[in-house]
C-alpha cells in the first residue's frame, strides 16, 4: 500500500548551482549526494519541515534518449519546465525576501480564491508557485476567480 510521496525529480541545468539556489536562497538542506558512476550524481535537497520528502535535483542525461535530452534543454533554456509548489506562510513577505536575494518572480503575489500565490522561477528557469492557503469551496469559484 502507497503511505506517501517520498520523490519529486526536479530538471536542473547545473547541480552545484541548484544545489547552492535550493539551499542558500530558498531554505532547504542538502539530503543525498552520491556520485554513482563517473556520469550520474544522486542529489537530493530536503526542507527542514518536510525531511520525508526529497527533491531531487537532476540534468537531462541518459537513460533518456538524446533527443529528448535536447527537448528538455530546449525547454530549460525557454524556462518552459514546471518545477513544484511551496507552501508559504505570507506570500507577501516571502516575495519581498526572495525578490531581495534576486529570485525572478512571474507574478507578484495575486490574490486568488484558495489564497495569496506568486509565481517565481528557480535559478534553472522552473516555475514554482509560491501558496499562501486559505480554505475555500472550489465549488463556489467562477472564470472570474481564476483570470
Amino acid at each position: 500500500m502507497i503511505t506517501n510521496v517520498s520523490l519529486v525529480s526536479v530538471w536542473v541545468t547545473d547541480l552545484d548551482e541548484s544545489l547552492a539556489f535550493y539551499t542558500d536562497v530558498l531554505g532547504f538542506e542538502k539530503g543525498d549526494d552520491v556520485q554513482l558512476g563517473p556520469d550520474f550524481r544522486w542529489l537530493t535537497v530536503v526542507h527542514p519541515e518536510q525531511p520525508e520528502l526529497h527533491l531531487h535535483l537532476t540534468t537531462p542525461g541518459e537513460p533518456l534518449s538524446p533527443e529528448l535530452v535536447e527537448a528538455m534543454r530546449r525547454a530549460q533554456a525557454q524556462g518552459g519546465l514546471p518545477g513544484v509548489g511551496l507552501t508559504v506562510d505570507d506570500c507577501r513577505r516571502t516575495h519581498a525576501e526572495l525578490v531581495a536575494k534576486g529570485v525572478e518572480f512571474l507574478q507578484e503575489p495575486t490574490e486568488r480564491p484558495y489564497g495569496v500565490e506568486a509565481l517565481m522561477r528557480d535559478n534553472s528557469g522552473n516555475w514554482m508557485v509560491l501558496v499562501e492557503r486559505r480554505d475555500f469551496d472550489p465549488s463556489t469559484m467562477t472564470e472570474a476567480d481564476l483570470a
